[in-house]
């Protein structure tokens, strides 16, 4: 699995960072063993002033990340 994450789409280091582990998480929860992922961000995620760890913000990107993975497997 593969996360890349431009500094454009997220300028704070603490945010790339959430992003990264929350995808790697996601995907050793649950077991893919056999997929491959390269996910990359296209558009930005947070503003400079909201919170980058907001529980809110974890919770939106730990769902929109597991629906894209769940779709890519039923390919």
């Amino acid at each position: 699995m593969g996360v890349v994450v431009a500094k454009r789409l997220a300028a704070r280091a603490v945010t790339r960072n959430m992003i990264k582990r929350l995808a790697r998480e996601l995907f050793r929860k649950a077991e893919w063993v056999n997929s491959d992922f390269i996910i990359r961000l296209n558009a930005p995620v947070v503003h400079r002033d909201q919170s980058a760890s907001s529980r809110a913000g974890k919770l939106a990107l730990a769902a929109e990340l597991t629906e894209l993975m769940k779709s890519q497997l039923l390919r």
